[in-house]
């Protein structure tokens, strides 16, 4: 998967040299984390850990964003040469790190021996694995500071913890942005498909040599065959372990988090799983999200009313959509207010998905929930979908105010060409001014 890079770095970052950074200058980064857009935690995090751990290079590898589990920040100003950063990279090193203790040591990296602090998180492990955040050290020389690596690991935990909620909690504005980002699993490919030719290349020089005989040039060339296959294996069973979940394990899920919220509740919960044949159909992870939140808010709805004894929870996979259905013993008078409270219907349209109450006065109430298993949205479900990565990134400093000289600077692109996202956002999204736009995504944010 082909690392997305940038070399923006967000306002107020002090130099490299500048010294053990103030409590308050982290703390402000803090706050920068929680309030920014999720596409801006790298290099805000990188920015806040500058003047702790100067550093190069900042990646990252987790399941938190289904489309994009790998990034790279190239920080602003080296003028060395980067590392090209993979994921095989990322991979290599988590074995050697242990969450909530920074490890500091050498890795190789682009193909080279680097200096690099590694941090994993607990705080929110995905896919059975921690974050992993890994900082490329601008000089090889001795540990950083105790105290540094802690607020290191603190800030690490805190924007794995804050990304972590707003996926569980699948907020109609994440999902569109991790929607408008679906292009992000294309790179895949497009890195197999390199790892194919650099195996191809290399077996081709093999036979060509004449250096060697027939009996030296097949053997290596069974080894380089087999240890391409090997990587490129690796590689795909980890994209999808970080962007799909099992039908049945995601239903697993979501009937321990409801066991745990309803503990101490006299309501009865009763769960009908996927059937069998379906129970092993792969869910996009942000489809699974959605729809473990809305079932939960569904269920403390009903939970939440006199006279419900008895919630009755089924998952069922057909016709290419997942539906969600939660019906109680209740009065049968659950107001749809008490669904808008938690914005069910509109984290379900970001999607492409629908919402439909049923309630029978005497008989209880059925709510069922529809999300399509495809990829993308229509644009009248969510015209934010329609934006390209590039423009998503224009349009969130749009909603903070920039100028198109200062997102110039920001994503060193020029004024033309910011000129030329804005214009295509506003088409996109049937607005017709710079206001309007960021409002609209500050409505479903």
């Amino acid at each position: 998967m082909e690392p997305r890079t940038s070399r923006s770095t967000p306002p107020g970052t002090p130099p490299a040299a500048a010294g053990p950074a103030p409590a308050a200058f982290t703390l402000a980064r803090a706050a920068e984390l929680v309030r920014g857009p999720l596409d801006a935690i790298l290099p805000t995090l990188s920015a806040a850990l500058a003047p702790l751990v100067a550093h190069t290079v900042a990646a990252e590898l987790s399941g938190q964003c289904a489309h994009s589990p790998f990034k790279v920040h190239l920080v602003h100003g080296d003028t060395g040469p980067a590392p090209h950063v993979t994921v095989a990279d990322l991979q290599a090193l988590e074995p050697r790190v242990t969450p909530g203790r920074p490890w500091h040591g050498t890795a190789v990296l682009g193909g080279e021996e680097r200096a690099v602090l590694a941090i994993a998180s607990e705080a929110a492990p995905m896919a059975g694995r921690p974050p992993l955040l890994v900082l490329v050290l601008a000089s090889p020389g001795g540990p950083p500071a105790p105290a540094d690596t802690e607020t290191a690991q603190q800030l690490w935990d805190l924007a794995t913890g804050h990304r972590a909620r707003l996926t569980s909690e699948a907020v109609p504005g994440a999902l569109a942005q991790s929607r408008s980002t679906a292009a992000e699993r294309a790179r895949v490919i497009a890195e197999l498909g390199e790892a194919h030719e650099t195996a191809l290349t290399a077996l081709l020089g093999v036979l060509r040599s004449k250096a060697l005989d027939d009996r030296e040039a097949r053997s290596r060339a069974v080894d380089l065959a087999v240890s391409a296959l090997v990587a490129v294996r690796a590689e795909a069973d980890r994209n999808q372990e970080l962007t799909e979940e099992p039908a049945a394990e995601a239903f697993a899920q979501l009937a321990r988090s409801l066991r745990t919220l309803l503990r101490h509740s006299e309501v009865r919960l009763e769960f009908a799983a996927p059937e069998a044949e379906t129970a092993e159909t792969s869910l996009a992870a942000d489809v699974a999200h959605l729809a473990r939140a809305a079932v939960r808010a569904v269920v403390l709805a009903m939970a939440g009313q006199d006279g419900v004894r008895r919630i009755h929870v089924r998952w069922r996979l057909a016709d290419c959509q997942l539906v969600a259905a939660v019906r109680d013993d209740g009065p049968g008078d659950l107001p749809r207010a008490a669904l808008d409270a938690h914005r069910v219907a509109q984290r379900l349209a970001a999607l492409g998905g629908t919402l439909a109450v049923d309630a029978l006065s005497g008989w209880g109430t059925t709510v069922t929930a529809t999300l399509p298993l495809g990829t993308a949205p229509g644009p009248r479900l969510d015209p934010l979908s329609e934006l390209h990565p590039r423009e998503a990134e224009v349009l969130g400093h749009l909603a903070r105010g920039h100028r198109n000289r200062t997102i110039a600077q920001e994503l060193h692109i020029s004024e033309s060409t910011v000129k030329f996202h804005v214009a295509n956002i506003l088409a996109k999204l049937g607005v017709s001014s710079r206001g309007e736009a960021a409002a609209l995504l500050h409505a479903v944010a």
